[in-house]
């Protein structure tokens, strides 16, 4: 056995269920088993278990019960938040507008429905990945049916003024949708707050296991639903309910609220976060993707030139720590990220980006480790590289 210490560092990919989330889960694996549309016993146990479920992540989002629907994730939200607006509101417009920045969960659906007839226009963010609300509203046309912006990005963690755009959209007399995916575990998230008509949360980004998200939609909003079938979910959603991981998700999304109230860990992922910022900004040859104010507290992506981020995370990897070159339901593609193409970063900084992502699991001797092994592995792969070799000659290279 290796006595290696790991070092996970890519929260903004996935999180480890906490053991206050799987205590949550535990009996519905077991004592109460049954199917929650059942009038028996067992299946009025796992109804009411259903019921409560809602009911928190309700008060942690500042919504009614009824306006939380589950699923089977933040893609599957998206899907379906997107989708179903379009395809019920179809007769007030078919335009859609969103960010360049939002997840391909997103953008892959408003494709998708560029073939049903549909177009959009997507707001370009600034060098810092900031949608302004006022590239928004120039984008909003007559016929645009709804508006959509993550609360929070992803792959460079920008906070994004949805508050703000909400208003817009619906002055303009659209709907709006957010995908506080990223967000939810890591500030406070209210709906009545924002203003949004819908909202994605999902469950592996907070604690909770891969498999279970839910859907914010506000009463009285017009939505198709994406999956047919049976009537659970209040005839909005088929298929049977996932009891156990829908009260995973509840503690996870309590657990959450509670800490984004306190705010005390909240500062102390950001403390860190701002040390590893520092530490590796000390390596010739680097920038921060993005800019370091209203970012989310654990995330922070670099670049570092002369080294391919891939070779970088490989290595990383051998070294015990865990990191990614970017979003992870994109980490398998060749193409360049297109967040940070959008903000403007060249494609030779792209291809040498690595995201670092915190959490609550992480300390301070993990920063230190991450500071130490990155420095000592940069300057191995530049010393291979025939661009910082000569950079040497020339007399530039740091």
């Amino acid at each position: 056995m290796s006595d290696k210490r790991t070092v996970y560092a890519d929260n903004a990919a996935t999180t480890p269920v906490t053991p206050s989330v799987i205590e949550a889960m535990t009996p519905y694996f077991g004592e109460i088993w049954g199917n929650p549309s059942g009038l028996y016993e067992s299946g009025r146990r796992a109804a009411r278990a259903l019921h409560e479920a809602r009911e928190t992540i309700a008060v942690a989002l500042g919504c009614r019960e009824n306006e939380v629907y589950f699923t089977s994730g933040g893609t599957e939200a998206d899907n379906w938040a997107i989708k179903g607006y379009a395809r019920a509101n179809g007769e007030r417009g078919r335009h859609i507008v969103a960010s360049a920045i939002e997840h391909h969960a997103v953008l892959n659906s408003l494709k998708s429905l560029e073939r049903e007839g549909f177009s959009f226009d997507l707001a370009v963010p600034d060098e810092n990945g900031f949608i302004s609300p006022e590239s928004v509203k120039r984008l909003i046309r007559h016929d645009t049916v709804l508006v959509c912006c993550m609360a929070a990005n992803n792959e460079i963690g920008t906070i994004q003024p949805v508050k703000e755009i909400a208003v817009i959209a619906h002055a303009a007399g659209c709907g709006f949708f957010t995908d506080a995916v990223q967000a939810a575990g890591a500030m406070k998230t209210d709906v009545s707050d924002i203003g949004c008509d819908m909202l994605s949360i999902s469950g592996h980004k907070l604690g909770a296991p891969k498999g279970i998200g839910a859907l914010y939609i506000k009463s009285g909003t017009k939505i198709y639903p994406l999956i047919d079938g049976g009537a659970q979910e209040r005839g909005m959603r088929a298929g049977t309910e996932n009891v156990p991981y829908a009260a995973g998700l509840a503690r996870a999304v309590s657990d959450a609220a509670k800490a984004a109230e306190d705010g005390s860990e909240i500062k102390r992922i950001a403390a860190m976060r701002d040390r590893l910022a520092e530490g590796l900004a000390e390596i010739p040859y680097t920038r921060i993707n993005g800019g370091m104010e209203n970012r989310l507290p654990g995330n922070l992506n670099m670049s570092f030139e002369y080294v391919e981020g891939e070779s970088l995370m490989l290595l990383l990897d051998m070294a015990g720590i865990a990191v990614s070159a970017g979003s992870a339901c994109t980490s398998r593609s060749p193409r360049p990220s297109h967040v940070l193409k959008a903000i403007g970063v060249p494609d030779r900084l792209i291809r040498s980006s690595i995201r670092f992502s915190l959490g609550s699991m992480n300390t301070d001797d993990d920063v230190d480790i991450i500071i130490r092994e990155t420095t000592d592995i940069v300057r191995r792969l530049r010393d291979l590289s025939p661009e910082y070799e000569r950079l040497k000659r020339e007399g530039q290279a740091l």
